[in-house]
């Protein structure tokens, strides 16, 4: 069966934002780990209608988000449930993703960025076509960390 992307419930938000915890360095994706984010996550006008549950079977698989930053190029957001990662579903994911995207918005370019200590998320993304653009500094979760943006351009 496939992905199925609804935009976000309060009750899903609050189901990811504490019951999803990564293990070891993966803990820097844990909603709780820095409040600015979590307050954001757990709004309903910050998640607005671009914050997606992901199911799979009706079960709730992941969370996406997406964002347009100018014409034709859209930022995504993604983030699997702890016990599915690295299990070799990213791929399949990512792209449905990348194909919800084209579908419903009509991109020409996806954008993302990704802390650079995720080397296993780098290798996905540029698996499936994402170039690394530049790296920058964000603070986040109480400190600054490196960051690489990433595009793709669709065709």
């Amino acid at each position: 069966m496939t992905y199925q992307f609804n935009v976000m419930t309060q009750e899903q938000a609050e189901n990811i934002a504490f019951n999803w915890h990564y293990d070891g360095d993966y803990s820097f994706y844990d909603m709780e780990a820095d409040e600015e984010d979590l307050e954001e996550f757990l709004n309903p006008e910050e998640r607005g209608d671009t914050t997606f549950a992901v199911t799979k079977d009706k079960e709730l698989v992941a969370f996406f988000s997406v964002r347009r930053i100018a014409e034709g190029i859209f930022d995504i957001g993604l983030g699997m449930r702890p016990d599915l990662t690295g299990k070799g579903a990213g791929v399949e994911f990512l792209k449905a993703c990348m194909n919800y995207v084209q579908s419903e918005f009509n991109s020409e370019k996806i954008t993302l960025s990704v802390a650079t200590f995720n080397q296993r998320a780098i290798k996905l993304y540029r698996k499936v076509g994402f170039k690394d653009v530049e790296t920058f500094m964000q603070n986040t979760n109480g400190s600054t960390f490196e960051f690489l943006k990433m595009e793709y351009t669709c065709y």
